[in-house]
């Protein structure tokens, strides 16, 4: 396979990355996690139980978890997809040692972390959502999803920078900041979902309850006493007030972290164009989250914040790479393409 036609699969998969991350969304908002109450298959059938018999041994196997035929659906469309991506993020591998000039850091490195994607959502069914592992199966995604992007830039032309590296050694750090503040921004957006409070508070900015007092540091636990199910949370109202507020005050630091950035980015011309993006993602994002809570989290908002979310952490990969490339341009200006290729 030529260098562009590897490129190009790279890109297909990027796609349909974004593609599980959306379903994904879309199954947990559903409240479909436990459509089906086994793994990989569904009430021990490859798919969904259909004609009346499998139904009655459906029952029969699971005399606790009724058949919803709908929920059960969507929980297996977004395995199939999620196990097409993983035979495509291991084909990617096969392609990248057929080649000595493909990187293979990047490529062996998805394919641990789609395996191991593989085994929390396997944990997600089996330890009922818990919300740790649950965060954890949506960071793992968005991690699946940035690695993807990471090798398909990669791949690409490096262009030429004519910024010195002394001129770019403090933005370089600050843009791993910004990329860390809006890591740990997914975090907590991935907690706050997987505790079922996402809605707790209707008003702006803040929160309509005195959750300055009521503030519970224990919300944030990562281990939580062991319940049947987790399933619309087992939180009290008030840990769940202290985790939205959270999240909430997050989003305040990240805009501010991240429109410094912006700020710092501008000086260059190079880098102005990565840096609009990042604005215009990142004003969608606090835009969907507003519509969010004004209109009690609508199935396809939800579903958008969580595709702006992954979409707001490509553009900081990108403004990390662009601005590492600077760098690097600056240090080794005739030797950026080869290195950036190994």
């Amino acid at each position: 396979m030529k260098q562009d036609h590897y490129r190009l699969w790279v890109a297909l998969t990027f796609a349909l990355s974004l593609c599980v991350i959306a379903l994904g969304a879309y199954t947990r908002l559903t409240e479909a996690g436990l459509g089906c109450p086994d793994w990989p298959g569904c009430y021990g059938f490859a798919g969904v139980p259909q004609n009346e018999t499998q139904q009655a041994l459906a029952a029969s196997r699971f005399p606790d978890a009724p058949l919803e035929a709908g929920k059960a659906w969507n929980e297996m469309l977004h395995r199939y997809v999620a196990g097409t991506l993983g035979l495509m993020i291991l084909a990617l591998n096969i392609l990248a040692w057929r080649k000595p000039s493909r990187p293979k850091g990047l490529p062996a490195l998805l394919l641990a972390t789609v395996i191991f994607q593989a085994l929390l959502g396997m944990w997600t069914v089996t330890m009922v959502l818990m919300p740790v592992v649950v965060m954890a199966h949506l960071l793992g995604g968005f991690t699946t999803a940035s690695l993807l992007f990471l090798l398909w830039l990669r791949l690409g032309r490096t262009p030429s920078h004519t910024s010195s590296a002394q001129s770019s050694s403090g933005l370089q750090a600050f843009a791993l900041l910004g990329l860390l503040v809006v890591v740990g921004q997914i975090a907590l957006g991935g907690w706050t979902a997987a505790n079922y409070a996402a809605v707790v508070c209707t008003q702006l900015p803040l929160c309509e309850v005195d959750w300055q007092q009521g503030f519970d540091a224990s919300a944030f636990a990562l281990i939580q006493p062991e319940h049947d199910t987790y399933q619309y949370g087992v939180l009290d109202y008030q840990q769940r007030v202290t985790i939205h507020v959270t999240h909430r005050m997050g989003a305040m630091v990240t805009a501010g972290v991240l429109f410094v950035l912006a700020c710092l980015l501008w000086r260059h011309r190079a880098l102005r164009g990565v840096a609009v993006m990042m604005l215009l993602v990142l004003a969608g994002q606090i835009g969907l989250g507003i519509t969010n809570i004004v209109a009690s989290l609508p199935l396809s908002v939800a579903v958008a914040h969580n595709v702006t979310g992954v979409l707001l952490l490509l553009s900081l990969v990108a403004v990390n790479m662009q601005v590492y490339r600077m760098r690097l341009a600056g240090r080794y200006p005739n030797n950026v393409a080869s290195r950036m290729g190994s």
